[in-house]
């Protein structure tokens, strides 16, 4: 049977870890995997979040399955959080899904039914998961203009005038916010050029919400999805609770579709609970629960907010941190733009080469495509890296 197949290749990020497990070195830096890490390197339970979880184990009463579309109040809380009434309630529906990764394959799945032909654009660069789920979806992937390496900053007029030359045929993948790997988002005012294009093309927006509340705020972070959700009939909508909740280990997300009208939107989330029943049935509650539990109860939420925003806080100090570090050892700008990006990820500009001499010389991890994770720096391993990235690129 398995003669027939060849090695898969392994993913970066996993690769990755495997390399920083392996090595024993005293005050290595990994800045690879996404996940949020405190000043000891820790990545934390939030305090809302044990709470949460103390109050289901001490009300708890069945452990039964919950259904193919999920937990439904947390599918109503996501949708709530996500678009705040931006689209009405009668053309929105959702299903829980095990992460936001799982939401994008629902979403990807219920596309290619319904567009077989279709092409998805991803953002160039974009992160690494997003082409090999839609080409194992079926579809023909292809990238618009998105980040300028030379300036750090979005190529905004040359990706606005790809996105006009689409169709009804074409599928435009968005990062709601906080875009993985770069960390150079659209402007509100951007954000309202690219609505305009896709109503002016047809082209149909599916929007990649996995770090609200990571960038600029709850509802900043929100309003690229909104804007979509009220100026465009149909979209989809892939939300995460990995990163926001910190509860990577849980796989919490939602996938959210919009129809032009109440019988297109239940059409659709029929697909979509076929869809779930052909794959793995239904999905886990622990973590939807947890969230839940939060975004329906004053005070946890509120407890959770301040959690959240003090993370995000902590992200923005970083990469001002990080940059000035770098300034004053340099004399130069040239890494200003971290401090000007947001969200947990900045793409460096580092060649391979410079990449590995990090890893060997100074033990800082980092994926080839220099991609670093701010929210694993504390403020020592701030000075060791910006010591380290001024010696590799002198």
């Amino acid at each position: 049977m398995f003669e027939t197949l060849t090695k898969a290749p392994q993913d970066k990020i996993f690769a990755l870890m495997a390399e920083i497990a392996a090595d024993d070195r005293p005050g290595k830096i990994d800045l690879g995997v996404g996940v949020y890490k405190d000043d000891e390197g820790d990545t934390p339970v939030m305090s809302a979040v044990k709470k949460a979880e103390e109050r289901m184990l001490a009300t708890a009463r069945t452990k039964t399955y919950i259904g193919v579309a999920g937990n439904k109040a947390f599918c109503n809380a996501m949708v709530d959080l996500a678009l705040a009434g931006a689209a009405p309630a009668d053309r929105v529906r959702a299903v829980q899904a095990p992460g936001g990764t799982g939401a994008l394959w629902i979403v990807l799945t219920l596309l290619k039914r319904a567009r077989p032909d279709a092409t998805v654009w991803i953002s160039d660069p974009s992160w690494p998961n997003h082409k090999p789920m839609a080409e194992q979806a079926g579809f023909r992937v292809e990238a618009y203009p998105y980040f300028d390496p030379a300036t750090r900053s979005v190529r905004f007029e040359q990706m606005l005038a790809k996105l006009d030359t689409l169709g009804p045929d074409d599928i435009v993948l968005l990062h709601g916010c906080c875009h993985n790997p770069t960390g150079a988002n659209l402007t509100p005012a951007q954000w309202d050029e690219v609505v305009a294009s896709l109503s002016r093309t047809g082209a149909f927006p599916l929007v990649d919400l996995a770090y609200q509340g990571f960038g600029d705020g709850l509802e900043e972070d929100a309003y690229g999805a909104r804007a979509v959700a009220r100026a465009i009939p149909e979209f989809v909508l892939a939300t995460s609770c990995s990163k926001n909740f910190g509860i990577y280990r849980e796989r919490a997300g939602c996938a959210i579709v919009a129809g032009k009208n109440a019988t297109a939107a239940d059409i659709a989330n029929s697909q979509m609970l076929n869809i779930v029943r052909g794959a793995y049935s239904q999905p886990p509650d622990h973590g939807a629960e947890i969230v839940r539990t939060i975004l329906e109860d004053k005070e946890l939420r509120a407890e959770w907010q301040a959690e959240l925003e003090a993370m995000r806080q902590r992200m923005v100090a970083n990469r001002q941190a990080l940059a000035d570090a770098i300034r004053a050892r340099s004399n130069s700008s040239d890494f200003d733009f971290v401090a000007e990006h947001r969200g947990m990820f900045s793409l460096l500009g580092l060649g391979v080469e410079t990449v590995n001499e990090l890893k060997a010389q100074n033990a800082v991890y980092m994926l080839d495509d220099s991609r670093i994770n701010i929210a694993g720096l504390a403020d020592e391993r701030i000075q060791r890296l910006a010591d380290a990235i001024v010696g590799a690129t002198r």
